[in-house]
């Protein structure tokens, strides 16, 4: 169990670093267009939301989810783009309700507003990903992998090889080779 706790912790953090700079992108790149055209502050921020998932996908693919399952990039992609739409849904809501709901559209206000909304989306995003988009891999196929690594060339055992190796080490009973 602790060792589940220590790895929970590790992605958490991990996926808290990514999620800290693509929050620094998406505010940045929110107030670059709030300032820069002349856009509505939702529309803003749905392009600055954009370039952050764009960013956020680089950082969760090759630095905090760089140890799972890569077989399906194209499924992974399309589910990551799947869960980001609507964590961009929840994100922009907020905005839309604080700017239109209650008229509280200055400068401060959306970016108070676009924060709390990105803090919403991001418990759904952290919860998608973890379970959907990077998957962990199967735990016969991770031992695989590893064992696949480590030979070096020599035959397998016949324990493993015909799939009995689950009676081998039992206790009470010695190993046969």
């Amino acid at each position: 169990m602790r060792l589940r706790i220590e790895r929970l912790a590790r992605e958490v953090a991990k996926f808290g670093a990514v999620g800290g700079a693509g929050l620094l992108v998406n505010l940045a790149v929110f107030n670059l267009v709030r300032h820069v055209t002349d856009l509505q502050v939702v529309r803003a921020s749905v392009i600055a939301t954009v370039v952050a998932i764009a960013f956020n996908y680089v950082g969760f693919r090759y630095f905090t989810y760089r140890d799972r399952d890569k077989s399906g990039r194209t499924k992974e992609l399309t589910l990551f783009l799947l869960f980001s739409v609507a964590g961009l849904v929840i994100e922009n809501g907020v905005l839309y309700a604080a700017t239109y709901g209650f008229g509280w559209d200055g400068p401060l206000q959306s970016n108070v507003f676009k924060f709390l909304g990105i803090g919403v989306a991001t418990l759904f995003r952290f919860w998608s990903y973890r379970t959907w988009v990077f998957r962990t891999l199967p735990a016969r196929e991770a031992v695989a992998s590893a064992e696949s690594f480590l030979e070096t060339g020599a035959p397998a055992s016949p324990a493993l090889s015909t799939g009995t190796a689950g009676t081998a080490g039992r206790r009470g009973q010695g190993r046969r080779d």
